[in-house]
């Protein structure tokens, strides 16, 4: 097994990361996808990992679904008579697709908010097809494209019942960015002081806690009588549930979130720089990724391998996977030159 140690300027270790995927271009090793991965029981415990499960990892957009919860403990779905296919993109990284506008459309009408109160630029939808439309069109860039944009309506939602000024809603201590924080250190099963806090693309806190964590909190989510606070347990029992009934709102069509969450014993969530989380309902187990070269376009293999061989047994999800990225490496012109390789051992499966 490969081991690299990453070395901070003053020699202090910072963490050890390990290689979870190879390339080989014919028979020569061409690429190593260097990175973390850890998967927790129910009870928080580490069953198996790849790389170091105590380093510190950005979530990223993995937070949002725990993002989303302090807005449905507090019923403002109902307040604002939202639906349950708009409330699912308090949870996405979408690529604005048609029916994902329409859902930030309509939250922002219903509570009465423009776009123009959200603190990202402006851009185009992420979708080719979307993106192609709007340009054909001659219509500017709109904030409500942006990929968080359902979040940060979520955000501007809990900034207004928590009592503090809409506008504010992006500040790390602003009342709903410190109510976030708070939840997600209660997911994550971690004290709040040890949060590691940093500004995410879109403008808002973002949040670091060791993989383990990240691991649990995703366990959590798919486990809720774990969840110590009954308030935030009874919401995660009743919003999870909606992301598996409208699961192209997570990401977009064709997407591995929506392939993921199509099943109903899996909440996923893909997260920047690489990051991605699982839970598994039946099993209880949490699982999170981490490429630390940020290169995400190979978590399909990783995933399969990994559900292989835990002993994960939904054959629609499995070549689902298989359909979304095959071991064959391809060149442009769709010729086989090569083939990938995971590089990580599960010493016995972790499914009965």
């Amino acid at each position: 097994m490969i081991n690299i140690d990453i070395i901070s300027k003053k020699g202090e270790l910072m963490f050890t990361h390990e290689p979870l995927l190879v390339s080989y271009r014919n028979q020569t090793l061409d690429t190593i996808h260097m990175g973390h991965l850890c998967v927790v029981d129910e009870n928080s415990n580490v069953l198996f990992s790849v790389g170091d499960p105590d380093a510190f990892v950005f979530y990223r957009s993995c937070s949002k679904p725990i993002q989303a919860l302090p807005v449905i403990v507090r019923r403002l779905d109902e307040k604002y008579s939202l639906t349950e296919e708009e409330t699912t993109i308090f949870s996405a990284s979408h690529l604005a697709e048609p029916f994902h506008v329409r859902a930030v459309e309509s939250i922002l009408a219903k509570a009465g908010f423009s776009e123009s109160i959200m603190i990202m630029d402006p851009t185009y939808p992420g979708a080719f097809d979307a993106e192609l439309e709007v340009r054909k069109a001659g219509l500017p860039p709109r904030k409500i494209y942006h990929n968080c944009s359902g979040k940060h309506s979520g955000a501007l939602l809990l900034q207004r019942e928590l009592g503090g000024k809409p506008e504010d809603y992006w500040k790390p201590n602003s009342v709903a960015q410190t109510e976030i924080k708070r939840v997600v250190a209660i997911l994550s099963e971690t004290e709040p002081d040890q949060i590691q806090v940093g500004v995410d693309g879109c403008g808002v806190p973002v949040f670091a806690v060791e993989m383990r964590k990240i691991a649990a909190s995703f366990k959590n989510l798919v486990a809720p009588n774990k969840i110590p606070e009954a308030d935030l347990r009874e919401a995660a029992e009743r919003y999870i549930p909606r992301i598996h009934r409208y699961p192209q709102m997570i990401r977009g069509t064709g997407t591995l979130c929506a392939l993921l969450n199509a099943d109903p014993n899996i909440l996923s969530k893909a997260g920047a720089a690489g990051v991605y989380t699982i839970g598994l309902k039946k099993e209880k187990i949490g699982i999170a990724l981490k490429m630390t070269d940020g290169f995400s376009t190979v978590w399909p293999l990783i995933i399969h391998s990994l559900f292989e061989q835990i002993g994960y047994t939904n054959k629609d999800t499995l070549q689902g996977l298989r359909a979304l990225m095959s071991d064959q490496l391809l060149n442009d012109n769709k010729e086989i030159v090569g083939h990938y390789e995971p590089c990580f051992t599960v010493p016995h499966k972790l499914i009965a």
